[in-house]
């Protein structure tokens, strides 16, 4: 746990384990639990890699962030962030939703650097009103989880998934939940005026060890825009989950561990460790 001050932030971040880099991106409201949460049960029975976990500005417990106000200055931060705790180095990304938009930014940026990329249900449009999503369905619930939260918590559990039981509410309270109580509100909505860079993404392959892990019934980012990328990331496994919204790592466990960890034999094939 500590501390790196860049120019736009104080970042907030976690960093666990030694050899090849592979930083963590969380999407817009959580922070870094989203990720660690999901990944760090993988890195148990794996070696060689140092995980970093950061918390983005205006979430968890980054500070002194006031002065961005566009998801180009969000990059940026992160970019700063790099090259501070990981100066020159060649990193492995991993982004979920915002997290994942962000993650484009970098590999436009910084493509020699990334070893390999895995995107978790990414954002791909930014604007909510341009995306294909697919219409809120549940598909599991259990009875006895609804009488045992309040009527707030059971109205926001079940707009936010699909499988309504108790395995998932624990995860979704402690990993996703519990740092969007901590946002700024006001500094996300903010940046929200700004979401869509202002510059090009996807301009070349990616030609590096990648994985797409898309909920079919993801009613906040879809996974159909995804698919239209699959030309620009040759070395890519797109995989489409049912059974999966939009936190697909917690409906999902088994597939998002064996399709991870696939991912991640591939980048150690590529560049061993």
């Amino acid at each position: 746990m500590a501390y790196c001050k860049v120019r736009q932030a104080e970042i907030y971040y976690e960093d666990f384990g030694e050899g090849t880099p592979i930083l963590m991106i969380h999407g817009y409201s959580p922070d870094h639990r989203l990720m660690s949460g999901c990944m760090e049960p993988i890195f148990t029975e794996r070696q060689g890699w140092r995980r970093i976990y950061m918390d983005l500005p205006g979430m968890g417990l980054t500070k002194g962030y006031d002065g961005i106000s566009s998801t180009d200055e969000m990059l940026d931060a992160v970019t700063d962030f790099i090259q501070a705790v990981i100066p020159d180095q060649a990193y492995v990304i991993a982004g979920e939703s915002y997290g994942g938009y962000l993650a484009r930014g970098l590999i436009e940026k910084q493509q020699k650097q990334i070893l390999g990329a895995a995107f978790i249900c990414p954002v791909i449009l930014p604007l909510p009103e341009n995306r294909t999503v697919e219409k809120h369905e549940i598909i599991k619930t259990d009875q006895r989880l609804i009488d045992s939260l309040t009527k707030d918590e059971w109205e926001d559990f079940k707009n936010h998934n699909i499988v309504l039981n108790e395995y998932t509410w624990l995860r979704y309270n402690e990993e996703i939940l519990s740092g969007c109580k901590m946002n700024d509100e006001k500094f996300l909505n903010k940046v929200e005026q700004k979401y869509g860079f202002s510059f090009k993404i996807d301009q070349a392959d990616f030609h590096k060890p990648s994985v797409f892990l898309l909920g079919r019934q993801d009613a906040t980012v879809g996974f159909k825009d995804a698919l239209d990328l699959i030309t620009k990331y040759p070395r890519g496994t797109f995989a489409v989950l049912d059974t999966a919204g939009h936190n697909l790592q917690i409906e999902q466990p088994q597939l998002f561990h064996t399709l991870i960890n696939e991912w991640l034999d591939r980048v150690e094939a590529f560049y061993p460790i």
